[in-house]
């Protein structure tokens, strides 16, 4: 309410005010309610925690089923250390006792105590008469002008940007474990210059993404020193890149892919993704089956209904085609692929009165040449699984690091991300694999190429 309203009530009659007072409480129930349930077409990351339904799950019972085999940990191949265990005397009577009558082995897997390793370093420069300058060679255990080991930053990067631990975490870690002390500014800074010397494979990654023949692409929020950015994923079955922008439109999209995408990409219903051209384009099964869902927690009429259910037999038909696909001749499968586009055709020109089928008919409209991709071509899938699964693990930090601060940061988080994360893809140690990387970074003197950023 508003003041100018609250004097026009007070200057009413007593029935006329009553009658208003009531008219604006009406008002007011009905926007609770229309908050309580945000529209079906509000993306997730901008409903608050607050309104999302609790997840349920399914009870099960602990530990393995009833009858499996039983498994225990694996005997080490390799032993490091022996250990004999004897005793003199019996530790209840104190009666000395003879030789063993029994005898077994037990095996204990252990980290050691570690402590910090110092090592100096001597450099000798030599004069080259060739060059006319003094050269010397490079150490690589460490970045430029560091005093931290390399194999310390590339691990605790690897705890915070992979795993998801906090900075003060990782400190409280370091000085535990270890009995190493560093300061969180430290690292911070060790990371932003690890993450400058690798932008050169960062942009590597993002030309062989952006060129590959199947690409996953998928963008949830992101906060940049309080204010809302956006994280983007453009994934393959072994190469991940990772994006930050302040734009979920297009033209990130564009800067990225180009405006012809020479490959099939497979993305969710955004409109971001509509003004790119493709070979080929499928859209998300799932999301359009958590829309049907959505829907049935509010709209429980009988044409919505009819409707729901013949789109999720033509969907479900199409996955069931594409799984029996091997099994089948090419002349049946033809003929059933066909069988479904008429299908999807007729269901789409069927008129419906409910609002929810009529607002869904118009996006199947717009996508039905997206839908049945995955039928077209090997190896692309209905569901755009993987560039949710790799969007999983930064979801998950930015509930316990609060994103970033800087654009400097952001950009870090980016670099860094994208080189762990594909090494986890390729079935490599992501704490090895970087290391290496770096190492050979330091020995190769290449021009360090300029960060992907856009500036959206």
């Amino acid at each position: 309410m508003t003041r100018d309203e609250a004097i026009a009530i007070l200057e009413m009659d007593r029935e006329d005010a009553i009658q208003a007072i009531l008219i604006l409480a009406e008002k007011a129930e009905n926007y609770d309610r229309l908050c309580d349930k945000p529209s079906p077409t509000t993306p997730s990351g901008m409903t608050p925690p607050y309104l999302k339904p609790a997840g349920k799950r399914k009870k099960r019972p602990c530990g393995r089923k009833h009858g499996h085999k039983g498994i225990s940990r694996k005997r080490p191949e390799t032993v490091t250390a022996y250990q004999t265990h004897t005793l003199k005397s019996c530790p209840d009577c104190h009666q000395p006792l003879q030789n063993p009558v029994r005898t077994y082995k037990r095996y204990i897997e252990d980290i050691p105590q570690i402590d910090p390793v110092v090592t100096e370093h001597t450099v000798h420069g030599s004069w080259c008469s060739c060059c006319r300058k003094i050269v010397q060679p490079t150490v690589t255990d460490a970045l430029p002008n560091a005093r931290l080991g390399l194999r310390l930053v590339v691990f605790t990067a690897w705890l915070h940007y992979l795993v998801g631990i906090s900075i003060n975490n990782i400190v409280k870690m370091v000085s535990v474990f270890f009995n190493f002390h560093i300061s969180a500014g430290g690292l911070t800074q060790a990371w932003k210059s690890l993450a400058t010397l690798l932008e050169s494979r960062y942009n590597d990654i993002g030309q062989k993404v952006s060129a590959s023949a199947v690409l996953h692409a998928d963008e949830t929020g992101w906060r940049l020193n309080g204010k809302t950015h956006w994280l983007w994923c453009f994934t393959t079955k072994t190469l991940c890149y990772y994006l930050i922008t302040r734009n979920r439109g297009s033209p990130v999209i564009k800067k990225f892919l180009g405006r012809l995408f020479k490959g099939i990409l497979i993305c969710d219903f955004w409109g971001a993704y509509n003004k790119i051209n493709a070979l080929a384009k499928q859209r998300c099964f799932y999301h359009l089956f958590t829309e049907l869902v959505k829907v049935d927690t509010y709209n429980r009429s009988i044409p919505w209904k009819a409707f729901r259910k013949k789109l999720s037999r033509v969907l479900k038909d199409a996955l069931r085609l594409s799984e029996e696909k091997n099994h089948l001749s090419p002349e049946c499968f033809l003929r059933l692929k066909k069988r479904l586009h008429y299908r999807l055709e007729q269901f789409l020109i069927t008129p419906y009165q409910d609002k929810d089928a009529q607002r869904l008919i118009k996006r199947l409209n717009r996508h039905k040449e997206e839908l049945f991709t995955f039928l077209e071509h090997e190896g692309v899938s209905p569901y755009n699984n993987h560039a949710e699964q790799q969007m999983r693990k930064p979801v998950l930090t930015r509930k316990i690091s609060q994103q970033n601060r800087s654009a400097q940061g952001a950009n870090t988080q980016a670099i860094l991300m994208t080189l762990l994360r594909s090494a986890e893809l390729q079935g490599a140690n992501p704490v090895e694999n970087l290391l290496a990387i770096a190492k050979n970074a330091l020995t190769v003197k290449t021009p360090s190429g300029l960060a992907y950023k856009i500036a959206c």
